[in-house]
């Protein structure tokens, strides 16, 4: 079983010293990072609901503090992509979330991935 989120980061480069300038300080490219899910209903399994609103970040600043700590690099701007998942990931999240559907203030698993997923839920096989 596996699931990871999917993020696109633009960051901004810094002098690794005194005397060292970079024109301009904002790398061109864009770092796509993966941040590996949680199992569901373990700790930790919440962050697509804490984290996302629609399938976009919910909170930029909050978003940008994470990616930060991930990459160790100063992150200009963040954007979700995706959650990538295993097909028995997927199942075991639907059930989780249909364990417990009123900490999402929804009546259907479906109304909570699409509020808070969007529709940016893609299944993959386990190798990919």
């Amino acid at each position: 079983m596996d699931g990871r989120y999917v993020f696109k980061a633009r960051v901004r480069l810094e002098a690794p010293q005194d005397g060292i300038s970079l024109e301009p300080d904002t790398a061109e490219t864009t770092v796509t990072l993966v941040h590996e899910a949680a199992q569901p209903g373990t700790e930790g399994w919440l962050f697509f609901r804490d984290t996302l609103w629609r399938g976009e970040v919910g909170d930029d600043a909050y978003a940008r503090e994470l990616v930060e700590e991930w990459l160790e690099v100063p992150v200009e701007e963040v954007s979700f992509r995706e959650l990538q998942a295993d097909e028995a990931y997927v199942a075991a999240l639907k059930d989780a979330i249909a364990d417990d559907l009123e900490a999402f203030n929804a009546e259907t698993v479906s109304e909570v991935l699409s509020k808070y997923l969007g529709s940016s839920i893609r299944v993959v096989d386990g190798g990919e």
